[in-house]
C-alpha cells in the first residue's frame, strides 16, 4: 500500500547515510540480500511499502530502527559526520565592514521568493492524507497499477487484464446511442433535474417494472455519474458513525470504501467458492449485531461471475426480513449472463422491504466512459422516509449527473440490446470466456470457478506449490516478468493471498499469449 511519510523517512535516512538508490542495493547485497532497482524505486517514490522483513532489512542498512521508518516513533538517523570545518586563519577572517557589504550584495540580488524564504523560521507543516483514508482499499488501480504506469512511461507495453474497460479492447458504443447522443446534445447544456431527465428516469422505471420491481416510481429513480457515484451517495446518507453493513468477500471494493468513508464498519460475509462463489447464508447471518443495517449484493458477481439462483436470493430475503435490514443490490452486469442463467433481481421477491438497485449502461452497451448508471428505491418506502430525505439532499448538493449521458438512456434500453450476440455462443465475450476458463485449469496449480457472467474469472493458486504469501508481491513479480497486469484477491477484501482476477476482454489471439505467458510464469514461480 502507497505510504508517502514513510518515502520520506526513507529518503531521510538514506541523505543521512549518504546513500543513492544503487547504494542501497549494493549494500544489501553485501549482506547477502536482493533489493531489485524497481523494487527500490517503488519504497522511494512511496507506492508500495516493504514487507517486515525488507523493512528490517533497510533499517539496518541505513543505520536506524524498523519502526521509525514505518511510522516515524523513535529517533531519526543522525547525519554521516563529516570532517570538522578547519579554522579559518585570522588574516583571512573577513572584518565586520566585509560582512555588511556582503550582506547588503545579497539582499540586492536575492529574489524576493528566496528572501521569504531564507526569513521562514520553521519548516513548512506535512499535509497527510486524512486518516478516514487509513483503511481504505481500491487496488484495481493501486500500487501495482502505479508500478505498470511507470514501466508504461518507459517505453514497456504491458497486457492490462486489471479493469473492465470494454473500449481499448475494441468493444464499441452502439452507432445509434452515438447517433442520439450528438443530436441531442444542442439541449444538454443546462443541469437537470437532480434525479436527472424524465425520458431517461421514466425509461429505468419501465425496465424496473419489467424486472419486477415492485412499488416503483419516477421520485424514487437517480441517475449518477456511474454507479460508483450512487454508491457512495447512498452510503454517505445511510449510515451513522459506527453502523455496520454486510458486504460479501470477495466483493468489488468500492463498496468497502465508500461505507468506510461514510463512517460504517464493513463487515465481510464468505461466498463460497465451493458453491460457485454463491453467498454463504449461514456466515451472513452469524454476523448480523444490534448495529447491523443493510446487507449488500453484487448479482451477476464482481469480481467471481457468479449469478444467484432464486433460492439464494429468498435466503437472503427471509434473513433481511428476520433482522429488519435494507437491501442494497449492485445489478450492473445484469444484462450479461452467459449459458442460459436468468438473472433475477431481489428487489422483486422483497415487496415489503426497502431495497435499493444499482444498475447502470457501462458495461451492458459496453459505454464505461459515458459515465451514466442510476438507481431505483423501491418496496417499502415508508419506513426510509428519512433516508430519502438524505439522498435528496446529497443529489441536490452534486446537482445532477452528466446530462449528455442522460440523454441516451432512452434509446439504449428500449432499441435493439446489442450484448445479446456477445454474450450468445460464438460471440465474443462467451468464447473468450470458455477460453481463459478452460487455459487457466490446464495450468498445473491453478483452478477456476467458470463464470457464469461478467467480464471477470477469479482463480485460485496453490499457495503451497508456488509459496505465495503475499499476493501484492505475486502480482508485481508477474507485472515484471510477463508484463501482465491483474488485480490480486486481496483488492476484493479476500482474506488468503491465493486468488487473482483477470478480466477476458482482449481478442483471441491476445489472450493466448496472455495465457501461454501465465503457463510459463507459473510453471517456475516461487515466492522468496
Amino acid at each position: 500500500m502507497a505510504d508517502q511519510g514513510f518515502a520520506e523517512r526513507l529518503a531521510q535516512a538514506m541523505a543521512a547515510a549518504g546513500m543513492k538508490q544503487a547504494d542501497l542495493i549494493q549494500a544489501a547485497a553485501q549482506r547477502g540480500a536482493k533489493l531489485g532497482k524497481s523494487q527500490v524505486s517503488q519504497y522511494v517514490s512511496g507506492k508500495v511499502m516493504p514487507r517486515p522483513k525488507v523493512m528490517r532489512l533497510l533499517a539496518a542498512v541505513l543505520d536506524t530502527t524498523p519502526e521509525w521508518l514505518a511510522t516515524g516513533e523513535g529517533a531519526p538517523p543522525a547525519p554521516a559526520r563529516a570532517g570538522a570545518p578547519e579554522p579559518v586563519p585570522a588574516s583571512t577572517t573577513p572584518t565586520s565592514a566585509a560582512r555588511a557589504a556582503a550582506r547588503s550584495e545579497a539582499a540586492r540580488t536575492t529574489s524576493p521568493r528566496q528572501s521569504a524564504s531564507s526569513q521562514r523560521s520553521t519548516p513548512m507543516r506535512q499535509f497527510t492524507k486524512s486518516s478516514k483514508l487509513d483503511n481504505v482499499l481500491y487496488d484495481v488501480r493501486g500500487p501495482v497499477a502505479d508500478e505498470a504506469a511507470r514501466m508504461e512511461s518507459e517505453g514497456l507495453r504491458i497486457l492490462k487484464l486489471n479493469i473492465g474497460n470494454p473500449a481499448p479492447f475494441g468493444f464499441r458504443t452502439p452507432d445509434e446511442v452515438v447517433t442520439d447522443m450528438r443530436q441531442q446534445l444542442p439541449d444538454c447544456e443546462g443541469y437537470s433535474d437532480s434525479r436527472g431527465l424524465f425520458s431517461a428516469r421514466k425509461a429505468i422505471m419501465q425496465y424496473a417494472q419489467i424486472k419486477g420491481l415492485p412499488n416503483v416510481s419516477m421520485d424514487g429513480i437517480y441517475t449518477g455519474n456511474g454507479v460508483s457515484e450512487l454508491i457512495q451517495l447512498t452510503l454517505n446518507a445511510l449510515l451513522d458513525n459506527g453502523d455496520e453493513i454486510l458486504i460479501p468477500s470477495p466483493d468489488y471494493p468500492l463498496w468497502t470504501a465508500c461505507a468506510t468513508l461514510a463512517g460504517g464498519v464493513p463487515v465481510h460475509y464468505i461466498c463460497d467458492e465451493q458453491a460457485e462463489w454463491c453467498p454463504d447464508i449461514a456466515d451472513m447471518e452469524a454476523k448480523i449485531t444490534a448495529r447491523t443495517k443493510a446487507i449488500v449484493i453484487i448479482n451477476p458477481n464482481n469480481p467471481t461471475g457468479a449469478v444467484y439462483p432464486r433460492e439464494i436470493l429468498e435466503q437472503i430475503v427471509e434473513v433481511a426480513r428476520k433482522h429488519q435490514l435494507m437491501i442494497l443490490s449492485d445489478e450492473i452486469y445484469d444484462r450479461l449472463c452467459m449459458d442460459g442463467y436468468e438473472h433475477i433481481s431481489i428487489a422483486s421477491l422483497a415487496p415489503d422491504l426497502p431495497c435499493v438497485t444499482f444498475s447502470g449502461l457501462s458495461k451492458s452497451h459496453m459505454i464505461a466512459g459515458y459515465r451514466i448508471g442510476w438507481m431505483i428505491l423501491s418496496g417499502n418506502k415508508r419506513c426510509m422516509a428519512d433516508f430519502v430525505y438524505g439522498i435528496n439532499m446529497l443529489s441536490n448538493m452534486r446537482l445532477c449527473s452528466n446530462v449528455p449521458a442522460q440523454s441516451i438512456v432512452q434509446t439504449a434500453l428500449g432499441g435493439h440490446q446489442g450484448v445479446k450476440g456477445y454474450v450468445a455462443p460464438g460471440g465474443r465475450v462467451y468464447e473468450q470466456r470458455n477460453y481463459v476458463y478452460e487455459a487457466l485449469n490446464a495450468i498445473d496449480g491453478i483452478t477456476a470457478v467458470k463464470p457464469k457472467a461478467a467480464f471477470y474469472i477469479f482463480p485460485k493458486m496453490d499457495v503451497k506449490k508456488f509459496n505465495i504469501t503475499d499476493d501484492e508481491q505475486f502480482a508485481l513479480d508477474l507485472l515484471h516478468e510477463k508484463r501482465i497486469l491483474i488485480t490480486r484477491g486481496g483488492g476484493f477484501n479476500w482474506g488468503a493471498p491465493d486468488h487473482f482476477r483477470i478480466v477476458y476482454l482482449p481478442r483471441m489471439e491476445v489472450l493466448h499469449e496472455a495465457m501461454d505467458d501465465l503457463a510459463d510464469f507459473f510453471a517456475h514461480y516461487r515466492q522468496s
